[in-house]
């Protein structure tokens, strides 16, 4: 799991700061590894490798708000729904984000990184088509 602090100014003026949070579970990696054709990871290496940046932007997009969430208070659910990424979609801070993880590759790296379980990232993932 990520959380994200953002400072950002909301559309009444008013300086936040707030912390978000962004995770995939295994099953949810899973199912878009498998659910997309050729594989998530071979589709993500064939777009960097021809550099088609609209293509690029919208599978950022698309992780960004398939990734927010809310912890439930006690910490058992990570809870998201169309409804939540659509409002986190409609905030400053998501303007925010997504303007940094567009223009930085270190940050949208870290990014990636952050959301996915550590025992399945790139560099240890049990998966083959998860490894890179």
């Amino acid at each position: 799991m990520l959380k994200k602090t953002i400072k950002y100014e909301d559309y009444n003026g008013v300086e936040r700061t707030e912390d978000f949070y962004f995770n995939l579970s295994k099953a949810e990696l899973m199912e878009m590894e498998l659910s997309t054709a050729g594989g998530l990871t071979e589709t993500i290496n064939k777009i960097v490798a021809t550099q088609d940046a609209p293509a690029i932007i919208k599978i950022f997009k698309d992780l960004v708000l398939k990734a927010y969430g809310e912890k439930s208070a006690d910490g058992k659910r990570f809870i998201k729904s169309e409804e939540l990424s659509a409002a986190f979609s409609q905030t400053e801070a998501y303007s925010i984000l997504f303007m940094e993880l567009a223009t930085d590759a270190d940050a949208a790296a870290k990014f990636v990184n952050g959301i996915v379980p550590a025992n399945m990232n790139v560099d240890n993932a049990n998966h083959p088509a998860l490894k890179q």
